[in-house]
């Protein structure tokens, strides 16, 4: 049985049946359906492949942005090393000090392993390093993430770099993050037809829908309309109490 956490599906053509593939098999099909020349493609370390990387950089002329971990054990190795003793970063940026918390993220980037390392199209290596603060209990946390990417330092400097690879973040905590915590959506065992499409709909609905009401915490909002199903035809105004209190809110 695939992975719970490495699987998709795609459309069996002149069926309409889905097949069960893992991520890598799954991302050059799904690109193949999206204009992409000239752009970054961001990707998990799951997807650090020589296979993609040749597919976006030759075959799409797009350029890709993706992040180093033990499932490429020597690159990680190599990059690693290099950064040992990094000195100063080259662009810092200080995120303001919203959900509770104070980050700082730094990036150190070189050009000098692009013909040592053993992965085709580097352009550039980095490693970003992000230190969070929890403003209520001062507790500091480190994280430190090495990429590579195929865009050269004369078309993206530090600062771009950094910005591309917390745009992957933003989307991934926003969207995918959010769906998975909540609603546990990896280790869903709906699997038939369109089942696990169509409730990855309702649940996106779901998000959309409380996102909407500008709340701070799709997670705690939730929680409190589970404890109680009249808040939730309350909460979307399902009711003839929640419209008459709406209506006078107006007034």
């Amino acid at each position: 049985m695939p992975h719970p956490k490495k699987v998709g599906s795609l459309p069996i053509e002149g069926n309409d049946e889905l097949k069960r593939t893992n991520e890598i098999k799954t991302a050059i099909p799904l690109l193949e359906a999206i204009e992409i020349k000239g752009k970054d493609i961001t990707a998990d370390a799951l997807l650090t492949q020589w296979k993609l990387a040749n597919y976006i950089v030759d075959e799409r002329n797009a350029h890709y942005h993706f992040t180093v971990k033990a499932n490429q054990p020597t690159l990680l190795q190599d990059i690693s090393f290099f950064f040992q003793n990094r000195g100063e970063p080259d662009f810092v940026i200080c995120d303001p000090p919203d959900h509770g918390r104070i980050e700082t993220r730094k990036i150190w980037i070189t050009t000098e392993l692009n013909n040592y390392l053993s992965f085709p199209h580097v352009g550039q290596a980095f490693v970003i390093e992000r230190e969070s603060i929890n403003k209520k209990t001062g507790k500091k946390s480190k994280d430190i993430a090495y990429g590579i990417t195929s865009r050269t330092s004369e078309q993206a400097d530090p600062e771009r770099v950094l910005n591309t690879n917390r745009s992957h973040w933003s989307i991934e905590n926003s969207c995918h993050h959010i769906i998975d915590w909540n609603y546990d959506e990896d280790r869903s065992r709906i699997s038939k037809g369109y089942g696990p499409e169509n409730m990855t709909r309702f649940r996106r609905f779901a998000v959309s829908i409380i996102k909407s009401k500008g709340v701070r915490s799709v997670a705690q909002k939730m929680r409190e309309l589970t404890r109680d199903s009249r808040l939730v035809f309350d909460y979307l105004r399902m009711t003839k109490n929640s419209c008459a209190n709406a209506d006078a809110l107006k007034a």
